[in-house]
């Protein structure tokens, strides 16, 4: 999905652009998370990768495991093991991420139905705009146009 900018030339005209490093506009909060990645101590390559995408999904989307590895190219395992051990949740928004038919999945290393941290993340997913079924199955696309968005330098 491409996201709208306005042009230089013509304040006046949306022009659609490719999400791209240089016409997203970061807002300071997300420049801070980004820099935070960057200077972690213990966060390997991988996993510094993984959080800085993750913060391309917006508030009130949400994507899966599946898709995220599949654009990482890795496994939904590393990328569920990514977000178990995210040290920035709820800012790096692991909460975002659901089991492949929709449904919560984990949150936090706890995959327990109905469990505290299951409802903290339906919590913070409603708070954003995610509607559920009765089948606790998130309703709406799953967001796919991850950017990775550098490195915060």
């Amino acid at each position: 999905m491409a996201s709208l900018t306005k042009t230089k030339q013509s304040p006046s005209k949306l022009t659609p652009t490719p999400p791209s490093q240089e016409c997203l506009s970061l807002s300071p909060q997300t420049k801070k998370f980004l820099h935070r990645i960057s200077l972690h101590p213990t966060l390997t390559p991988y996993r510094r990768r993984v959080y800085r995408t993750l913060l391309s999904v917006p508030a009130g989307r949400w994507t899966t495991y599946s898709a995220l590895a599949a654009h990482l190219g890795s496994s939904a395992r590393a990328v569920g093991n990514a977000m178990r051990t995210n040290p920035f949740a709820p800012e790096v928004p692991c909460h975002r991420v659901l089991a492949m038919n929709g449904t919560l999945g984990g949150y936090k290393g706890e995959w327990i139905l109905g469990g505290k941290y299951q409802v903290e993340k339906r919590l913070l997913l409603e708070g954003e705009g995610v509607v559920f079924d009765e089948g606790g199955r998130a309703k709406g696309e799953c967001f796919r146009e991850f950017v990775d968005l550098g490195s915060g330098k």
